[in-house]
């Protein structure tokens, strides 16, 4: 009879072992001529080394599924171990899967065009309305190059602009003044990441969070880099993130310019850059648009209703000024 260990890194252990130990009883028994013991993240397995390397390739197996998928079920444990595909590996078209194990893919034809993009160049921007998912789209791109070892760091970073509202005069230090600009970041890759997992990658900044005038000085290499709200950059701002650019980086700008929270709204970065760098090899635009917009339904009557308001504006304005 021999012994050996088996660690169980980069998973959530409640997922692993079920609610009242009923995965890893299910997987015991498998294998009832094996004495198996769990605490923690440590599985001591004792038995005949033969089927001890069999318990251990399975138990990887199921690892590996866990932290690709965040979900495990009675079913994906027998289908693991009589090596047939699971029904999430049946899933075509997923960048990931989010911590409640719901797959993450495109869910219009212009996000299937930005995740398209994303394969094909090296810039991109990604410009359109509120609920479009065009930051939590990003954001998951950027983890599924992480998990796969395409890139060796995520750097996320916003201008910190108020949308009408000051914020100055909250307590804190620095990091506690600009957690409220960059929450939204946070919120996608929570949903994305194993909270202990992501803390872990924020303290050896293989994720970092930043507003965008921490970039200056900086390049950028080996990283997925996303300029969120860059509707709200000034033409210099955007110019020195966008020369950041290192090896093997790739960057992603979302925006939406109906959202300008600048005092000169016309004086966006975001702006004058598509005007710019149209039409230059490398960088591509995808635009979304109302039809794209995977909030709850109200999300798109709203957009609708303000579409409509803003064209009866312009509408006013013209007349007055052929009245004049």
């Amino acid at each position: 009879m021999i012994e050996t260990t088996f660690l169980l890194t980069d998973v959530d252990l409640m997922t692993f072992y079920g609610m009242n130990n009923i995965h890893l009883q299910l997987f015991k028994s498998f294998y009832p001529k094996l004495r198996i013991v769990a605490r923690d993240n440590v599985v001591k397995i004792m038995g005949d080394e033969e089927e001890i390397a069999k318990a251990t390739e399975h138990l990887e197996c199921i690892r590996k599924h866990i932290e690709k998928y965040n979900t495990l079920s009675d079913e994906d444990i027998v289908n693991i171990i009589n090596g047939e595909k699971t029904k999430a590996e049946a899933i075509k078209g997923v960048l990931l899967y989010n911590m409640s194990g719901r797959p993450i893919k495109s869910r219009s034809a212009n996000q299937q065009r930005l995740i398209d993009a994303y394969d094909r160049n090296d810039m991109i921007f990604a410009v359109g309305p509120a609920g479009t998912g065009k930051t939590y789209l990003s954001i998951a791109l950027a983890v599924r190059a992480l998990k796969e070892k395409q890139a060796k760091k995520i750097i996320l970073s916003r201008p910190a602009v108020e949308a009408g509202e000051k914020l100055g005069f909250l307590p804190g230090d620095m990091k506690d003044k600009i957690d409220p600009y960059l929450q939204p970041l946070y919120d996608a890759l929570e949903d994305m990441l194993p909270t202990a997992k992501l803390q872990e990658m924020m303290e050896k900044h293989i994720i970092q969070i930043a507003p965008l005038a921490f970039m200056r000085g900086r390049t950028l290499s080996d990283a997925v880099v996303i300029l969120d709200e860059a509707q709200n950059t000034t033409p210099a701002q955007i110019k020195m993130f966008l020369t950041r650019m290192g090896w093997n980086t790739k960057m992603i700008i979302t925006g939406d310019m109906t959202q300008v929270d600048l005092p000169r709204p016309n004086a966006s970065g975001l702006k004058e850059a598509m005007r710019v760098l149209n039409g230059i090899e490398g960088i591509e635009f995808v635009e979304l648009d109302k039809s794209d917009v995977v909030r709850h339904k109200l999300v798109t009557r709203i957009v609708n209703a303000y579409d409509k308001y803003e064209e009866s504006l312009k509408q006013r304005e013209l007349f007055k000024e052929q009245d004049i």
